[in-house]
């Protein structure tokens, strides 16, 4: 593998790692879309949608207008145009037609009424005009021998594009070809979406966010399936041994080949690895911080808070406060602005 794209870095959520152009070119080539269903959703003012849970990947792109995605766990996800977002299967979620950030402690968690992505070509929501439509559905991506790109994804992939990528095209044309069922409307919709997924990858070289590393070292299959089992599970009491023998490698040989990635030893990049995450639960104030330590693989709270010191010279209440800071400073500008609108 050509380590010259090799990034550590510090940041709460950027990639450890990055994949070199060489790989990509390989993983881009080699990409097959096995099957694809979208639905075109239309929300009105103020209305959510109830998502159920299912076993594939969902892929949701905004056409047009303003929302956000709410899952457990995670922090609100916002919506504007040509945002593109991929959540791991299992995860049931709301959408919510809303440019205010306030209306999400209003939206309520129910399951009546859930709806499957791409069980239909047209679903909307209200009675009014629609303000937010979106391109929702499910598909499976694979690469090689039947690898499934996204079935251990943990965290859900959020991109920005813009007009000039012109995926909302391409979304076009795949929701008019499901909705015509003409002849060879699988192979046509799967090579459309095939055509979104690829520019997603291209934003492997210079996105900021940490999806990019589960595509860092399909090189060596061993040491992306442990990887991805420490990422995924990092609440698990994950060991050398643990970790080497899921992937069918001697100790020694792991270590050589996890060292030879990475430049550092598995359970020293379990550590980091750990530490981002408890970073991204407290940046969504989802859980306590006794909670946040557990689902990072601490029993102690002390230990924990310890830990996360040394890695982001805060405590564990220190930082959540100071990201919560963060977001209401960057959502009351755009709240500003709306009621400036209204008031005109």
């Amino acid at each position: 593998m050509n380590l010259s794209n090799k990034r550590f870095l510090g940041v709460a959520g950027e990639p450890f790692w990055r994949i070199s152009r060489k790989d990509l070119d390989k993983l881009m080539t080699t990409l097959d879309i096995t099957f694809v269903r979208l639905s075109q959703c239309l929300l009105a003012s103020g209305a959510h949608l109830a998502v159920a849970r299912v076993d594939a990947c969902t892929i949701h792109y905004c056409l047009r207008g303003v929302g956000f995605i709410l899952m457990d766990g995670e922090s609100p996800i916002r919506l504007t145009p040509h945002t593109l977002v991929i959540v791991p299967p299992g995860r049931a979620m709301r959408i919510v037609a809303t440019e205010r950030p306030t209306a999400l402690r209003n939206v309520g968690k129910g399951s009546v009424g859930l709806f499957v992505p791409g069980s239909s070509c047209r679903h909307t929501v209200g009675d009014d005009q629609p303000t937010l439509v979106l391109a929702c559905g499910t598909f499976r991506a694979t690469y090689g021998p039947a690898l499934d790109l996204f079935a251990s994804l943990a965290a859900p992939i959020v991109e920005t594009f813009d007009v000039h990528d012109q995926l909302d095209q391409v979304i076009a044309c795949a929701l008019a070809e499901l909705a015509a069922q003409d002849v060879g409307v699988g192979p046509m919709s799967a090579a459309l979406l095939k055509v979104v997924l690829l520019a997603l990858l291209r934003r492997c070289l210079v996105s900021t966010k940490a999806w990019v590393e589960r595509f860092a070292m399909l090189s060596d299959p061993p040491i992306a399936r442990a990887f991805a089992e420490m990422a995924s599970r990092p609440s698990l009491p994950h060991t050398v041994q643990s970790l080497s023998h899921a992937v069918g490698l001697s100790r020694s040989a792991f270590m050589a080949r996890f060292s030879a990635a990475f430049g550092e030893a598995p359970m020293s990049l379990l550590r980091r690895l750990r530490m981002r995450h408890a970073a991204d639960l407290l940046a969504a104030n989802a859980l306590s911080i006794d909670q946040v330590a557990l689902n990072v693989g601490y029993q102690s709270r002390s230990s924990f808070t310890r830990s996360f010191r040394r890695y982001y010279g805060s405590d564990p209440s220190e930082y959540r406060s100071n990201a919560q800071s963060e977001q209401s400073s960057r959502a009351a500008p755009a709240e500003d602005a709306i009621e400036q609108s209204d008031a005109a």
